[in-house]
């Protein structure tokens, strides 16, 4: 197949990159990237008609065969379902209150945002619902104090995308793990894509240092560049906007409304999340207890017998469970105690609640969409040969060391362009995995590029103005959304720069994490210390 196809192996995941950067349209891009892999499959000869046919029927199998796929069901299935456990949070008001107890706390511009900072941190399994809760809620905290909406933008966007991104459970948990398992799967090897998840955490430089970044700028009150006249207007004019400024105001910031009446308590968000978490927890324990229990390996069943509750069989188990049952599974007994709880209080009705429930869902289905396309394009990817020739290719001519920094670079850019981190992780994912292993077939090599692919894709959709999370953000603060591009573009390049020069190249390099990452995290400070300037100037 590749001596066949060669260099031609390249089209489908360059046509959807291209398409991608043109359109602006992730799965249209993606969708005729897959269809340019099936066209190839099947042309024989000159018979181009029959070829872009039969390339079409090939496609729709290529779909219906992932979608048959247990593990793959089941990453779509509890994605769905915990879109639904949000709805009916938010419904119940749960996530306001929440929201509410927090900024009381608020008591200037240093303790208001990281009060904001926080409130981020806390609605952590939901990027599109952090936008639109925290913004509303914070905002008139935050004008009392003079704190820019710029600044009020960045927060809430520096803890969307980026605290969902790697957290344990989150709705993007389930995409995520889904293309590492897909990618791990077409170079045969047949990992537990969760623990492979969980274990590039301490590795996504970006979204950690953009945390800490934050933190660090809200405890010294310092900014830089556009931010700092931002917020040098707001504290000296009380002008939390620029003169002219056009703030978005979104409906779809209402469609999270908690119901009429509902009286607000952060045990309604508390109590199924916890549900949802401890599910998780149990679940994994015992899907992999059973895993193992049934197998053949003595050494691990005496393990589990003798020391059941241990760190090493508490390791083992999670690492032999399969997530995409287990959070499902959590999802949907949290979904239902949400519904209960919900009932109790009279907050909605039994129909009421199961039409919330589904709304969360719609919200989910464009997950679902191109997570198949995803899968689709991976699968002929494969069947292509392109990640082996690829890698054939480029395997004596780029350094070990520097394949991080350019996986980084190079998610950063396709995302930049389409708007979107989910494209880009399933256009990237499948070529940077193959690529790692010709190069260096060691895993710990490998999370580190499969961490680039995920960080370089957040980090790229943080700074592009056609992101969604970055229009929600903006719709959020209620502030103009080039005036929040502009201002937060700095401080993101700012971040990524210490990303590769204090994390991906020093990690190529051979340092170990626990080395380079306190080490990145200190040149933050140092950064907004010695770059930044007072807010506040000295009179």
């Amino acid at each position: 197949m590749v001596e066949k196809y060669g260099v031609f192996t390249l089209v489908p995941p360059f046509l959807a990159i291209i398409l991608a950067f043109i359109t602006k349209n992730v799965i249209f891009s993606l969708f005729l990237g897959v269809l340019s892999g099936t066209f190839m499959l099947e042309l024989n000869g000159a018979d181009v008609l029959s070829a872009l046919g039969k390339g079409f029927l090939l496609l729709i199998g290529k779909a219906l065969e992932s979608l048959a796929d247990p593990w793959n069901a089941g990453i779509i299935l509890q994605v769905l379902a915990i879109g639904g456990v949000i709805a009916l949070i938010t419904r119940m008001g749960g996530a306001r209150a929440i929201a509410e107890a927090l900024a009381k706390r608020a008591k200037g511009p240093r303790s208001s945002q990281i009060v904001t900072w926080l409130m981020g941190l806390i609605i952590f399994f939901d990027d599109y619902a952090n936008s639109l809760i925290v913004g509303p809620i914070m905002r008139p905290v935050n004008d009392a104090l003079r704190i820019s909406r710029e600044k009020l933008a960045f927060i809430i966007d520096a803890t969307a995308a980026p605290i969902a991104g790697i957290a344990l459970i989150s709705t993007w948990v389930g995409y995520e793990i889904g293309v590492i398992k897909d990618a791990f799967d077409s170079i045969g090897m047949n990992v537990n894509a969760y623990a492979v998840f969980v274990q590039t955490i301490p590795y996504r430089f970006y979204n950690i240092l953009l945390l800490a970044f934050v933190v660090f700028s809200a405890l010294m009150l310092r900014d830089f560049g556009p931010m700092l006249k931002a917020e040098r207007r707001a504290r000296e004019t009380g002008k939390v906007m620029e003169d002219g400024a056009k703030p978005m105001i979104s409906a779809e910031t209402t469609a999270l409304e908690p119901a009429p009446g509902a009286k607000l308590s952060i045990w309604n968000a508390l109590i199924p999340l916890f549900v949802l978490i401890l599910g998780a927890v149990g679940g994994f324990y015992y899907n992999g207890y059973t895993a193992i229990m049934g197998g053949e390996d003595k050494a691990l069943i005496n393990l589990l017998n003798n020391a059941p509750l241990s760190f090493k069989a508490l390791q083992e188990t999670f690492g032999s469970a399969d997530a995409s049952v287990v959070l499902f599974q959590a999802a949907i007994l949290a979904g239902i105690v949400a519904i209960i709880m919900g009932m109790w209080q009279k907050i909605f009705s039994l129909g009421e609640a199961i039409d919330t429930w589904v709304q969360g869902i719609k919200s989910m289905v464009i997950t679902g969409v191109i997570l198949l396309l995803a899968w689709s394009i991976s699968s002929i990817i494969k069947d292509l040969g392109t990640a082996y020739w690829l890698t054939n290719a480029l395997k004596g001519s780029i350094p070990a060391f520097m394949l991080p920094t350019i996986i980084f670079a190079l998610g950063a850019i396709i995302s930049f362009a389409t708007g979107t981190s989910y494209g880009t992780m399933g256009i990237l994912m499948p070529l940077a995995v193959p690529l790692a292993f010709a190069i260096m077939p060691d895993m710990g090599y490998m999370l580190v590029c499969t961490s680039a692919v995920l960080t370089g894709a957040i980090f790229g959709d943080h700074c592009s103005p056609i992101s969604d999370t970055t229009i929600l953000s903006s719709m959020g603060a209620a502030c103009d959304h080039i005036d929040h591009v502009k201002t937060q573009l700095w401080y993101a390049i700012t971040v990524a720069l210490v990303t590769v020069f204090c994390g991906y190249l020093p990690i190529g390099l051979g340092l170990s994490i626990w080395i380079v990452l306190p080490l990145s995290i200190a040149v933050i400070a140092l950064v907004i210390r010695f770059i930044g300037q007072p807010v506040e100037e000295a009179k």
